[in-house]
């Protein structure tokens, strides 16, 4: 079919059938190269999500951390370096 889109090639390799094979099974009478793009579409969404997920354990983890300087008083910092000595 004609289109001004980049196409891909995509060799059938062990993981590549193994991945059709699963796609079969969801997507019954679809050709293989519809089957890729479900594939494709399916991935990204994975790892869009796990990409979120990632995100919101970082931003959980920077606000607990954030959280510890509730306990230190002020001017703590500044009384632990007068002890440090210039040497």
């Amino acid at each position: 079919m004609p289109t001004l889109k980049p196409r891909h090639a995509i060799t059938e390799t062990d993981s590549v059938a193994h991945a059709l094979a699963v796609a079969r099974r969801r997507w019954p009478g679809e050709p293989a190269s519809r089957l890729l793009t479900h594939l494709i579409e399916e991935g990204a969404s994975a790892v869009e999500h796990a990409d979120d997920a990632e995100t919101v354990r970082h931003e959980r983890a920077v606000a607990a951390l954030t959280g510890l300087a509730d306990y230190y008083p002020d001017g703590y910092l500044e009384d632990v370096r007068e002890g440090w000595g210039e040497e």
